[in-house]
């Protein structure tokens, strides 16, 4: 008797709910950006003098996360590569390649230069340097808060001719801890993406369905209760995730349709995970984020002394740098705040209790 593989019951319709899955990707590119016209037509006016072998203007992309800083940047570097070969977009992660070799790495491999072994930082630049004077350049250099030194910026500040630098982070403040020697040759424009509304982040999530689903695939409660989730997140990503896990759970019970049911079972494993994330923090940490949670919006001073005032023996500094993994780790919101009678300081909020007027 012949028995039954693991995916026979699955695969023998020939079917999938997935027409696309990729454009549930938060890196995927639609056709159209939605809801990000008017921060788009910001950015693409400071590339515009690159069309007239001018130097075009500096930017610092900042708002929280999830909320299409990069998607709407990285549409239109795809758009200018359509355009013109005039133009060289380059587009680096700097969560990924954080240190400036690094990151002339990356660029030599964009630019198709190989013959990078055995060289030094400025060998890479000398490379890149030759290449890039030739014509124009849109650099942009995403999650900039995660780098560890700057250096890169500086050299192509000084030494690159005709070009656009757009830094995206979720930290406005990032900016002000910036070596005054490149912030003063950079003077940034500063564009803010607010967090989405609750229409357009139904909107978002609408047009990512129909490019990955098949006609009539996800029925409307589950999609409900997958946008609900999304916008008390206020974070495109979850919903994204959301949105194919429950098509991924649809399938492996061999269901005809994402219901609702598929659709709650996959805001609990997105659930599940933050847990288990939260979890993982040291012991210290959790106390450090607790603290956070009870007192929001509170200087970091003020959290030091109740820290204190709980039994913490960590000094400030390493107080500190527990808050900066926590906000790095996205379990926190820092802003620093310049002026007033105490100066520059730093306000903590947990993502729940940010408010969008504090971006």
């Amino acid at each position: 008797m012949k028995t039954m593989g693991m995916f026979d019951d699955m695969l023998k319709q020939g079917e999938s709910l997935f027409k696309d899955a990729v454009a549930l990707d938060y890196d995927y590119i639609p056709k159209l950006v939605p809801f990000r016209e008017t921060q788009q037509r910001f950015v693409a006016e400071s590339i515009k003098p690159l069309f007239s072998q001018r130097n075009g203007k500096n930017m610092l992309i900042h708002g929280p996360p999830g909320i299409g800083k990069t998607v709407a940047v990285r549409h239109l570097l795809k758009e200018l590569e359509e355009k013109t070969d005039e133009i060289v977009p380059i587009y680096v992660n700097c969560w990924q390649k954080n240190t400036t070799f690094k990151i002339l790495m990356e660029i030599c491999d964009q630019l198709g230069y190989k013959f990078t072994h055995n060289k030094k930082t400025d060998d890479l630049f000398k490379i890149i340097e030759d290449y890039l004077n030739k014509d124009s350049v849109v650099f942009v250099f995403d999650e900039v808060d995660k780098l560890e030194d700057e250096d890169f910026l500086y050299m192509i500040l000084e030494k690159i001719y005709r070009k656009t630098i757009l830094l995206i982070t979720n930290y406005q403040e990032w900016l002000v801890n910036l070596d005054e020697r490149i912030r003063s040759r950079l003077t940034p424009e500063l564009l803010e993406f607010k967090k989405y509304n609750g229409n357009e982040i139904k909107g978002i999530l609408k047009q990512r369905l129909n490019y990955a689903f098949v006609d009539g695939a996800l029925q409307d409660d589950a999609f409900n209760e997958i946008a609900k989730k999304t916008i008390e997140m206020s974070d495109i990503r979850q919903g994204l995730y959301m949105l194919k896990e429950a098509g991924n759970i649809a399938e492996s019970k061999s269901s005809k349709s994402i219901c609702l049911e598929h659709a709650t079972e996959a805001i609990k494993k997105l659930e599940e995970f933050t847990i288990k994330k939260t979890d993982d923090l040291e012991t210290e940490e959790r106390v450090i984020l607790n603290i956070v949670k009870t007192n929001p919006g509170k200087k970091i001073g003020e959290l030091f002394e109740i820290y204190q005032s709980n039994g913490g023996v960590g000094v400030y500094k390493t107080f500190q740098r527990k808050i900066k993994k926590l906000a790095d780790n996205r379990f926190l919101h820092v802003k620093k705040v310049t002026g007033g009678k105490d100066g520059t300081t730093t306000i903590v909020n947990t993502p729940q209790s940010t408010k969008l007027t504090d971006f």
